[in-house]
C-alpha cells in the first residue's frame, strides 16, 4: 500500500509540475476554443434572425408587388435592402422591385434596383438575372454600350447563351451583322437541342443567312 501511494504521489507532483508549466496555456486555449464556439452559434443565430425578419419585408414587397402600388413596392424594397441588404431575400427584392417599378413607368428607381443586385448580390444567378434584365432597359434606351458592358461583366455558364443572344441582337441593331452572327451561333451552341429558345436562335440565324443545319452535328443533322 505504502508503495502505492509513494507512485499517486510522485504522479500528483508530476502532474503539478506539468500544470504549473502548461496551465496558463491549456487555459487560454480553452478559452479560444470555447469563445470560438459560442460565437460561432451566436453568428448562425443572428442569421437565422436576419434571414426571418428579412422573409417577413420581402412578403412585403410580394404584397405590394401583386396590388401594382409602385410606391409601396419602393418603400418596402428600400426598408429591406437598408436593413437586411445583405440577404438574400434583400436581392430578390431588388429584381422584383425592378421589374414592377419599370412597369410602373418609374423606369430610373427600376434601373437602380436591378444595378444593386448586379453588383452587390452575392448569389451569381441573381447578379447574372438582374444583368440581362438590365441590359434589356438600356437596350430600349438605345444605350448599346451600357448593355454590352452588362453582358460581358461574367455569367454563370448556364447564363451565357441567353448573354450571348442579346449580344447578338444589340450587334444586329447596331448593323454589325458579323458580330451578331458569331453571337448567335455561340448562343445557339451553348442551348440544348431541346430548348425552347434554340428555334428562336435559328430564326434570327436564318435571317442572316446561315443554315443552322451546318452548324448541327452529323447525328443530329442526319436525324432532322
Amino acid at each position: 500500500m505504502a508503495h502505492l501511494d509513494l507512485e499517486e504521489q510522485e504522479q500528483l507532483d508530476q502532474l503539478k509540475h506539468y500544470w504549473n508549466q502548461y496551465g496558463n496555456a491549456i487555459t487560454w486555449i480553452l478559452i479560444v476554443v470555447f469563445g470560438s464556439i459560442a460565437a460561432y452559434n451566436g453568428w448562425q443565430y443572428w442569421e437565422r434572425r436576419q434571414a426571418a425578419q428579412a422573409s417577413f419585408l420581402y412578403d412585403e414587397v410580394e404584397r405590394a408587388a401583386g396590388s401594382g402600388d409602385a410606391a409601396r413596392v419602393e418603400q418596402a424594397y428600400k426598408d429591406i435592402k437598408d436593413r437586411f441588404g445583405r440577404t438574400t431575400y434583400a436581392q430578390q427584392a431588388g429584381l422584383l422591385a425592378g421589374r414592377v417599378l419599370v412597369e410602373r413607368g418609374k423606369a430610373d428607381a427600376g434601373k437602380s434596383a436591378l444595378q444593386w443586385v448586379a453588383s452587390d448580390a452575392k448569389d451569381e444567378g441573381l447578379q447574372a438575372v438582374a444583368r440581362l434584365r438590365l441590359a434589356a432597359l438600356l437596350v430600349d434606351a438605345k444605350d448599346y454600350d451600357g448593355a454590352l458592358k452588362q453582358l460581358n461583366a461574367g455569367m454563370p455558364r448556364e447564363f451565357e447563351a441567353l448573354a450571348a443572344d442579346r449580344r447578338g441582337d444589340i450587334y444586329n441593331l447596331q448593323g454589325k451583322k458579323d458580330q451578331a452572327k458569331l453571337e448567335y451561333m455561340k448562343a445557339w451552341q451553348a442551348f440544348s437541342a431541346d430548348s425552347q429558345y434554340r428555334p428562336l436562335v435559328e430564326v434570327k440565324l436564318t435571317a442572316l443567312g446561315v443554315d443552322v443545319q451546318t452548324l448541327k452535328p452529323a447525328g443530329e443533322t442526319a436525324k432532322s
